[in-house]
């Protein structure tokens, strides 16, 4: 019965009570964005740096390093000696080393030469088809199949470059082998290849005239293969076997990689090898943990001010609904009167202002947490055709979002509070000696 009443009162005056309700669900909104992007955010970012201890990379932004090797959303800082590389890749302290290539991609989605490694770092499997093992043949992420229908068999042509408006690549298709299963992480946006074909592509590419060269090393990379085979890692051993499939092999001399992801058996090298290889190499090693710390930090402040300039809003709505209770506490003194001669006692009148007070913050609650959640499905719609990373609007934060709940009605109590006193402590012969 009071709620009722409490309910009719709050739209007695629907101009005040929209206000309070729209201050209040803009509050709830921002902050409510803010809980989601941060958690879902940081939960991506970490799950991809994962079991990376160091990346290996050209020399430059070492963030630039980390979000183009890791995360693949920048420009890569150039590219590396794979001979070069490869030295530090067999060093005994070295327990995973995944190599990476990019040059192509298929309508803005990346082509990247690695190894089946790279799969399995990732806790991606094979749902339909089989790894790739020839030159040319890919393994499609669950997200790129999904949205560009493609199936095991189907051949495509990739574009020159990180633009998908690039020039195509006609002399040679990429054949799909295999479709990955969803992990949630980069690899599902991603098109995976052996490190070859990269070469392959633009190999021909840049040397149409140079087309014997390959032949001439036809003789020199099976020598190499076999030089190699012991020393390199279980990972290599699939890419030397492509070069046999593919009628034209390719050296792995004098060629060129973009990353290498490097996993260490223990935690000294994080720290040595970033100064060792930067004193004695034209490359840089960088700890994905450190740079995206970095990061977060920069991010942080802005995400702080936005989360302030909320709490500022929803004063703001306390206050607001503390003036329109206390407005409307006047016109009403001989409507709380009667109510008190019909039977109504002192604590009804005290909870019946409560109660207007906690439903217009409930209601404005209800609101922000669905104004929140519209907001997050635009930015998710956006930032996956950007930096193809996409937000799930419909995880709730229970910890944090009760917390938020939890406010909002000490706002609202807060607010009322005075109001309450005031018609608790009515004087009713007065009132209506007055009236």
């Amino acid at each position: 019965m009071i709620t009722k009443i409490a309910w009719k009162n709050i739209w007695h005056k629907p101009l005040n009570t929209a206000l309070s309700i729209i201050l209040l669900t803009a509050s709830v909104a921002i902050i409510t964005l803010l809980i989601l992007l941060q958690q879902q955010f940081e939960k991506k970012f970490n799950d991809n740096v994962d079991g990376i201890d160091l990346v290996l990379g050209a020399q430059g932004s070492p963030l630039q390093l980390i979000l183009s090797a890791v995360y693949q959303v920048d420009a890569p800082t150039g590219n590396i000696s794979y001979d070069e590389a490869k030295v530090w890749m067999r060093k005994p302290s070295v327990k995973e080393a995944i190599p990476l290539a990019f040059g192509d991609n298929y309508r803005g989605f990346r082509i990247v030469g690695t190894t089946p490694g790279y799969l399995s770092h990732f806790g991606a499997t094979i749902a339909s088809g089989k790894v790739f093992n020839k030159n040319f043949e890919v393994v499609v992420g669950s997200d790129i199949a999904r949205k560009m229908n493609l199936k095991v068999g189907d051949t495509f042509f990739g574009s020159h470059g990180d633009a998908a408006e690039g020039e195509l690549h006609k002399d040679h298709a990429y054949v799909v082998t295999g479709i990955a299963t969803p992990t949630g992480k980069v690899v599902d946006n991603l098109i995976l290849s052996n490190v070859a074909s990269v070469w392959a592509m633009h190999h021909e590419h840049g040397h149409e005239e140079e087309g014997s060269v390959a032949d001439a090393h036809n003789h020199e990379s099976h020598e190499h293969d076999h030089e190699g085979h012991d020393a390199a890692a279980h990972e290599d051993h699939h890419e030397h076997e492509a070069h046999h499939h593919e009628d034209e092999a390719i050296s792995e001399e004098g060629q060129e990689i973009t990353a290498v992801l490097l996993k260490f058996r223990g935690p000294q090298p994080v720290i040595m090898w970033p100064r060792m290889i930067a004193m004695n190499t034209k490359m840089q090693a960088a700890a994905p943990g450190l740079e995206i710390n970095r990061l977060f930090s920069l991010f942080g402040i802005g995400l702080q001010a936005l989360q302030y300039l909320a709490y500022g809003i929803m004063l703001i709505s306390g206050i607001s609904i503390f003036i329109a209770l206390y407005n409307t506490l006047k016109e009403r003194k001989y409507e709380f009167a009667l109510l008190r001669v019909n039977g109504a006692s002192r604590l009804q009148l005290l909870l019946l202002v409560l109660i207007e007070s906690l439903l217009l913050c409930v209601t404005g609650f209800i609101f922000g947490t669905i104004v929140g959640r519209i907001g997050l499905q635009l930015i998710s719609g956006s930032s996956e055709s950007e930096f193809k990373m996409a937000f799930n609007p419909y995880e709730f934060v229970w910890d944090k979002e009760g917390y938020l709940l939890a406010l909002t009605i000490f706002v609202g109590i807060i607010a009322a509070v005075i109001p309450a006193v005031k018609a608790y402590s009515l004087n009713i012969s007065k009132t209506l000696a007055n009236a």
